[in-house]
């Protein structure tokens, strides 16, 4: 499972010319998913998530976690975060989660955050074509990959 994380002044997510989550100053998680991913990946990721300090303290430096400053969050699944690119132009996805196993394990994902966080996270809608619009601040932007975790 592979997310990037990006500390955002404002985010928000449009479905056909409808606003279906927008936040104020967070994080806008997008999700990839991929076949071998498991509730083990999920949990590793979600601590991960929860405790990264990635927001500036009265002394301007990293120190505060989401949960510190009492942000907001909205999650985006994006399967092209598996996109293979080794070969030719065109990038392959065979190694994203078909949506039958990819939507539980979302789902799942998105539930063990909002636990874990303790208020409620906004999302896209799985498999929609979306416009998602964010200002980044920093920028900051972090890719985490559940199997590769250094």
């Amino acid at each position: 499972m592979r997310v990037v994380i990006q500390r955002v002044t404002s985010a928000s997510v449009v479905v056909d010319n409808n606003s279906v989550a927008s936040i104020d100053t967070g994080l806008l998680i997008l999700v990839g998913i991929e076949a071998a991913d498991s509730q083990e990946d999920i949990d590793w990721l979600v601590s991960k998530i929860i405790k990264i300090r990635i927001f500036e303290d009265e002394n301007q430096v990293m120190n505060n976690s989401i949960q510190d400053i009492n942000g907001d969050i909205i999650v985006v699944s994006q399967f092209t975060l598996h996109a293979a690119t080794k070969k030719g132009n065109r990038p392959s996805y065979i190694k994203a989660a078909r949506p039958e196993i990819a939507v539980p394990l979302y789902e799942n994902f998105n539930r063990k955050l909002e636990l874990e966080f303790g208020k409620k996270i906004q999302t896209g809608i799985f498999g929609a074509d979306m416009k998602v619009s964010l200002l980044n601040d920093g920028p900051v932007t972090i890719l985490i990959d559940s199997k590769n975790r250094e």
